[in-house]
């Protein structure tokens, strides 16, 4: 089933074209990952997804009553202003306590609900951020680099995160990274952008293509594969449960 489609997409800022003639979709349980350089037009894509742009050509198709949940690149909350991840996490609809407790408990904060936003680690403020994102179950989940500002292995944790999500949830999901390594293993689907889609399809067959090679080289093969290996044969669960401090980039 498709969530949503994307036809011949076209999106001019300020006399520049930002995006060319792009055609996309994804269907119920994918996850696929647009990947590209910076200014290639990742977060353009996903703003005129979700209707913070709007095309200059081309058009969004939605299936009918789509739920999206969509994490942003970033958000900025004011030092001075007192805000407990359970009220926001509210914002901004009045959500069931009961719900909030038990999403924040599939990613691994179920005990953070009265901690101030502001005192959270980089790691916790993506995971509450996701939380969320999916408060409301969501057909499809957007995420516009979520794992920005994290280390490696936080990244790495995030992403099989999202990956048990996926499988909880039975979302589709539709993220922007720039962490190729480990992107390429946690996706069914990769589009290569650069202002206009360069190639697209399975991991393996989008690292192997020119046009790919051309925009990354090919040093992503190396830590494709020893992701996979680590992946494979870790004991980590799905979710992380370590504690964790203020400061720590660790997810």
């Amino acid at each position: 089933m498709t969530l949503l489609s994307v036809e011949n997409l076209t999106v001019k800022l300020g006399g520049h074209t930002a995006l060319a003639n792009v055609s996309m979709s994804i269907s119920k349980g994918e996850i696929v990952t647009i990947v590209g350089p910076n200014g290639s037009g990742k977060s353009t894509l996903l703003c005129a997804i979700v209707g913070a742009i709007k095309p200059t050509k081309g058009k969004v198709t939605k299936a009918p009553a789509l739920r999206i949940g969509y994490v942003p690149q970033r958000l900025h909350i004011d030092a001075t202003l007192p805000m407990t991840v359970a009220r926001f996490m509210r914002l901004p609809y009045r959500g069931r306590a009961l719900n909030i407790t038990a999403t924040l408990a599939m990613v691994g904060l179920h005990h953070l609900e009265d901690q101030q936003m502001t005192t959270l680690s980089g790691g916790q403020f993506q995971r509450v951020m996701l939380a969320r994102a999916i408060l409301h179950k969501p057909d499809l989940l957007i995420l516009d680099e979520a794992t920005q500002g994290l280390d490696q292995l936080g990244s790495a944790t995030f992403y099989r995160l999202i990956e048990t999500l996926r499988t909880k949830l039975g979302c589709a999901i539709l993220m922007v990274s720039h962490e190729l390594h480990v992107v390429m293993s946690a996706s069914d689907r990769v589009i290569c952008l650069n202002g206009h889609i360069c190639c697209h399809g399975t991991p393996e067959v989008v690292a192997s293509t020119p046009e790919y090679r051309a925009l990354f080289g090919t040093g992503t093969q190396g830590a494709l594969a020893l992701y996979r290996h680590d992946h494979n044969h870790s004991h980590d669960h799905d979710t992380c449960d370590h504690t964790h401090h203020k400061g720590e980039d660790h997810v």
